[in-house]
């Protein structure tokens, strides 16, 4: 599938000043962002943090209280149409028709999107094909797990060949293996042109394949970017990871207040994680600390911050 380009268009997503409000609370203020052809772009948060909110005004399904977007210069609020034929949705929760089989179930959906008669069964094989899920065309759609329906209601979403795809949660209630192969088929898809959004508010299903994130928590956009520019625009301090065989907690109450140690996060029963900005002196004093203290540490190391870290950091001022 390649996307198509009208002359005088560029293929880019524009999100320019996106707000949501109702009555008092503010569900989303001011998101804008940019994203090009090829794009995977891991949208973060916690739950209620304004992502679904956010993907549900760009699909034109909720109008915003202030700004807007525009897809392929295309605008959501004066060309809504134009724009819902450029995107491919596929919602946290997604209904299928149980008594129809897989290709007529995609055929349904050709024929809403008005794919040509004469085309429709080509377009059916390549997006089964995409999605492996050719050895499944004539099974019904009931007899699918749980994966092969996520599968399936991307299928669904590919038929029209869209520029952008919309993905809410899309990988909630996969098991581990569906889920690196939901992760592989939209990395596919991105290294074919298309620009991908994918929320989540689970971290390690973004941080190996997404090209760019954006992390918003109570309604605003606290960073966008590439992971690695991201960390490097934070203030200049080290993440230190600290594995003890027990007492992780006790550990990280204990660390509060210790030189360089800026906050400590809990990671696990077994885990703390510290953004610290000591120097590597501090850094010596504080594991002798703890070992004389008689906390059983198995592993004391610096490390590169990842999307986990990021996402603490962004977000540890705006929770407070």
């Amino acid at each position: 599938m390649i996307i198509e380009k009208e002359t005088g268009r560029s293929t880019v997503l524009e999100v320019q000043n996106l707000s949501k409000t109702y009555g008092g609370l503010n569900a989303v203020s001011n998101v804008s962002f940019t994203l090009q052809p090829g794009d995977i772009f891991g949208f973060i948060g916690s739950n209620g943090a304004g992502k679904t909110t956010t993907i549900k005004m760009i699909s034109t399904l909720l109008e915003p209280t202030a700004g807007t977007a525009v897809l392929d210069g295309f605008d959501i609020m004066n060309d809504p149409m134009e724009v819902r034929r450029r995107i491919g949705y596929m919602p946290d929760f997604f209904g299928l028709y149980d008594d129809v089989r897989v290709w007529e179930y995609l055929d349904f959906f050709a024929t809403i999107y008005r794919v040509p008669a004469s085309e429709r069964q080509g377009v059916i094989s390549n997006v089964l094909e995409l999605t492996d899920l050719t050895f499944k065309r004539d099974a019904m759609v009931a007899s699918l797990s749980r994966g092969m329906q996520q599968r399936l209601c991307l299928a669904r979403c590919l038929v029209h060949d869209p520029t952008l795809l919309l993905l809410d949660e899309p990988a909630s209630g996969l098991d581990p293996r569906a889920r690196a192969e939901l992760k592989e088929l939209l990395a596919e898809l991105g290294r074919m042109g298309k620009i991908i959004l994918v929320s989540s508010h689970i971290l390690p299903e973004l941080a190996d394949f997404c090209t760019k994130v954006g992390i918003i928590e109570r309604g605003e956009l606290l960073a966008f970017g590439p992971v690695n520019e991201i960390a490097r625009g934070m203030e200049a301090t080290k993440v230190l990871e600290i594995r003890l065989t027990d007492r992780a907690g006790d550990a990280s109450m204990f660390l509060h207040g210790k030189p360089g140690v800026n906050h400590t996060f809990l990671m696990g029963a077994s885990t703390v994680k510290i953004d610290f900005s000591g120097t590597e002196h501090d850094q010596v004093e504080l594991l002798r600390t703890l070992v004389t203290s008689g906390f059983p540490v198995m592993d004391f190391r610096e490390q590169g911050a990842d999307l986990e870290d990021v996402f603490l950091r962004v977000t540890k001022g705006a929770l407070n």
